[in-house]
């Protein structure tokens, strides 16, 4: 089955127990740890996962038995679109875009004109790097290609920029450049900011009338009791540098009180994206990772025994992903 790997666990993921990362001392510490973890990590990413650094949906037998990990991540963001229904064409703000992987679909795919946001200088190169190579790839007569005179690659029917950005700054940045977008799309990066409630209003002052959200993150389900979270929830907070989960009812109370009423969803299909960790947990049971995430101290092995933690919240239910939208 192409959803499927092994579930067993190697000699050399077994050499290491489940260690905390370390606290957060403050908001400013977490950000910098998180924008040195993607510095540091985003090409063994790309190497491991490809270009979409973000979970697969396989949202029918046949497609859990048939259907690539490459495949279920355009899956997943088609989902998002009927989710969110953002139109061809839409002028797109791509927040923690990662290496730009959506927000090549987007332009490609769909002509839209994606501004892709980033709080990795490190994500910005690869993002740029990789959509030179596919815009070449498809169209000889774009190797080489510079920025137009608004910084943006142009790329099958569409048009993109990245720009390195700490997000919870989004809204004071482009209100002061007079610019508003139709949809903002966020895929898994939420959960690292630590002030949601400001990621909510940033994105009504950045939306036009009618603007839509598109959104698809992690989640605790509710009511979890001490020992649930303490084995489930905490080490994928650790790991993965999270400040607390929230629940999907958080993320739309956040919304509403931000002027954002839900427009889609929200739409819980952890059961058909589960098999992301199972594939991903296969895939660094590799000696070179663990070396590289040894040598990063003891968030690097947090990160990695996260995924383990992950598995074992989607089996008990206690880990949870939704995609949901909101309108403006």
């Amino acid at each position: 089955m192409a959803a499927s790997a092994t579930t067993e666990d190697t000699e050399l993921s077994k050499q290491y127990d489940t260690p905390l990362g370390l606290a957060h001392d403050t908001v400013q510490a977490l950000k910098d740890r998180i924008k040195t973890h993607y510095d540091l990590a985003s090409e063994y990413y790309l190497n491991l996962w490809g270009t979409h650094i973000h979970h697969g949906y396989w949202p029918t037998p046949e497609s859990k038995a048939s259907e690539t990990k490459e495949q279920a991540q355009i899956n997943l963001i088609n989902l998002l679109l009927e989710t969110s229904q953002a139109e061809k064409g839409a002028k797109v703000l791509d927040v923690g875009c990662g290496i730009g992987g959506t927000s090549r679909y987007l332009a490609s795919v769909l002509g839209c004109t994606v501004t892709g946001i980033t709080i990795s200088t490190t994500q910005v190169e690869m993002a740029v790097r990789l959509t030179k190579e596919e815009a070449a790839k498809d169209d000889k007569s774009m190797t080489g290609q510079e920025p137009d005179a608004d910084g943006f690659l142009h790329i099958g029917k569409g048009k993109v920029k990245f720009l390195e950005l700490d997000a919870e700054k989004m809204g004071n940045v482009f209100a002061s450049q007079s610019e508003s977008f139709d949809t903002v799309w966020i895929c898994e990066a939420l959960s690292h900011f630590p002030n949601k409630a400001l990621f909510f209003a940033n994105v009504r002052k950045v939306l036009k009338s009618g603007g839509k959200l598109a959104l698809a993150d992690w989640f605790k389900a509710e009511g979890l009791d001490e020992k649930q979270f303490a084995e489930d929830i905490k080490p994928i907070e650790d790991g993965m540098l999270l400040p607390p989960l929230c629940t999907q009812a958080d993320y739309v109370s956040l919304a509403k009180e931000a002027g954002l009423p839900i427009s889609g969803g929200p739409t819980d299909i952890s059961m058909d994206v589960k098999a992301t960790w199972d594939i991903s947990w296969s895939l660094v049971q590799s000696p070179s990772l663990w070396a590289f995430a040894f040598s990063q101290g003891r968030d690097g092995i947090a990160f990695l025994q996260a995924f383990r933690a992950m598995r074992r919240g989607y089996t008990h239910g206690t880990f949870k992903y939704a995609v949901m939208a909101f309108q403006k």
